[in-house]
């Protein structure tokens, strides 16, 4: 079986702010087609590499590689535009702005789709995140459910070749989460690489199939979900956090 084509990397990169190092010689590969995770404690840098990745931090050393360009001093538009869509762990919508407006926003100036194009993009990302009743709503009046699905939302609607997803699941209940991951399952199916960050270890796994685990910025376990989740030392990281058999 010929293995995917590179479609993201990171290669050997750092970030210290002062004497802190937030992330440490990181380096990572993402296939095309591929939906890897990325798990490890608060403050191990995981945000840190997607804003690496994204641009809006430069790294102190190393390179970022999207499609077989170096794009370590492309600014976050032009990394955007080019294929790279980012969602935030804590959603930040235009309140004021109906659903359907801030995909808008998303597909027009993020995308640099014509206005035909970005309505049409709007639609059926809409109908592809289960937002098509909600397109006419104010994003302010939105449940948490919602506005972790429109985060998503507004990153596809830039018609992203690679969705970079942190924590989408946080703070949902049992069922919403099942939900959210039946639509990643979706999404990736439908052939955008994707790197999700999350805590929530069962719903992560239902959706990858490679796992690398972070800590102090540096990557120390990388491989098949289940033997990196029964690896000593990500045991030893999550110490005083069960892993149940779903996760592990």
């Amino acid at each position: 079986m010929t293995a995917a084509k590179t479609i993201l990397s990171m290669d050997m990169v750092s970030k210290s702010y002062g004497a802190l190092k937030v992330t440490d010689a990181l380096s990572l590969t993402l296939g095309e087609g591929e939906a890897l995770g990325v798990i490890g404690p608060n403050g191990a840098g995981k945000s840190t590499m997607f804003n690496l990745i994204a641009g809006g931090v430069a790294p102190d050393e190393g390179k970022v590689f999207f499609d077989g360009k170096d794009i370590t001093g492309m600014p976050p538009f032009e990394r955007c535009k080019a294929g790279i869509g980012r969602s935030y762990q804590i959603p930040h919508p235009f309140e004021g702005m109906t659903v359907f407006e801030n995909l808008l926003v998303g597909a027009r100036f993020g995308g640099d789709l014509s206005e035909a194009q970005a309505y049409d993009r709007c639609v059926a990302v809409l109908d592809q995140t289960g937002l098509l009743p909600k397109a006419n709503v104010r994003a302010g009046s939105l449940t948490l459910l919602e506005r972790k699905r429109l985060e998503m939302a507004r990153a596809l609607s830039t018609n992203p070749r690679v969705l970079l997803l942190d924590e989408i699941a946080g703070g949902l209940t049992e069922q919403e989460c099942h939900s959210l991951v039946e639509t990643i399952q979706q999404i990736h199916a439908s052939g955008t690489s994707i790197i999700w960050i999350e805590h929530i270890v069962h719903a992560l796994v239902a959706v990858v199939s490679r796992l690398i685990v972070i800590n102090f910025g540096a990557k120390i376990e990388e491989g098949e979900p289940k033997a990196v989740m029964e690896s000593a030392a990500v045991r030893e990281i999550y110490m005083g956090i069960e892993v149940d058999d779903a996760a592990a």
